[in-house]
């Protein structure tokens, strides 16, 4: 109690550093580590939970993106990118984060924290099945059809728009296990696809947001920037450094890496 957001900066600068490099080093935007962070520390500083939690569903997708930016500047320069696939993927994801982001203004924050929770447990199961395989994956550019790549984008973003996620927590292990992936270049694309994806749900959470009583000091609806500062003021350089390190580990490890990180 009594605890204000200047008291926990360091909390947020060391957050934004690891976010940084995890979401680099496995293709995601972060937001299973940034969320919990952030709605501890606002939450705590008096705001309400319904809108500590929606403030940081909304802070984190905007965070993701020049983090993500970052990590596919240096995944794209060591022809990682199935950009057919990001360009897909991200646009129908924006679609889906935008609806997703709408959602989540009028469901009841208890259901949005334990759908936050199950759905990261689910996903890491998932991910668990098949890693022995994961070498023997040919390293090779998949083309799935544009239709299931349409399908995956729409509900990749919807689920993004519901939980402050970028969507590679849905979207590694679906490019991993349906489309036939190997492990990196899953990561990369999915780090691309986000760049577009995030920004559906950014504007849903800043449109829902406005005129909302009780919110931070310097909030755009449910996007506040004074936490977006602290955030990634180390997590875009941390991206180059997670997105280089990627490159040089072995598809199972980073795919082991994913589960536990995940959990």
């Amino acid at each position: 109690d009594g605890v204000t957001l200047a008291d926990m900066l360091p909390v947020l600068v060391l957050t934004g550093a690891i976010v940084g490099f995890t979401a680099a080093l496995l293709g995601v935007g972060g937001g299973f580590i940034m969320v919990p962070i952030m709605y501890w520390v606002i939450a705590g500083s008096g705001v309400a939970e319904d809108i500590a939690l929606r403030t940081a569903f909304g802070t984190s997708l905007l965070v993701i993106v020049p983090t993500v930016l970052s990590s596919t500047w240096r995944h794209h320069k060591k022809g990682a990118v199935v950009w057919r696939a990001a360009v897909i993927l991200g646009g129908c994801g924006a679609l889906g984060a935008l609806g997703g982001s709408t959602l989540a203004t009028y469901l009841p924050c208890s259901a949005l924290k334990v759908g936050f929770g199950v759905f990261i447990l689910v996903i890491s199961a998932r991910m668990l099945i098949g890693i022995r395989s994961e070498g023997t994956q040919p390293d090779s550019s998949p083309t799935p059809e544009t239709f299931r790549l349409a399908a995956l984008g729409l509900v990749m973003g919807v689920v993004a728009g519901l939980t402050g996620l970028g969507g590679g927590a849905l979207m590694v292990p679906a490019l991993v296990l349906l489309f036939h992936f190997p492990m990196l270049r899953a990561v990369a694309t999915s780090s691309a696809a986000i760049i577009f994806t995030a920004p559906g749900g950014i504007i849903g959470y800043a449109v829902h947001g406005m005129g909302v009583a009780g919110r931070l000091p310097y909030s755009i609806g449910y996007v506040n920037i004074g936490v977006w500062l602290a955030l990634v003021v180390l997590s875009i350089p941390m991206a180059q450094l997670g997105a280089k390190t990627a490159h040089s580990i072995d598809g199972r490890k980073l795919r082991l890496l994913f589960v536990v990180l995940m959990v």
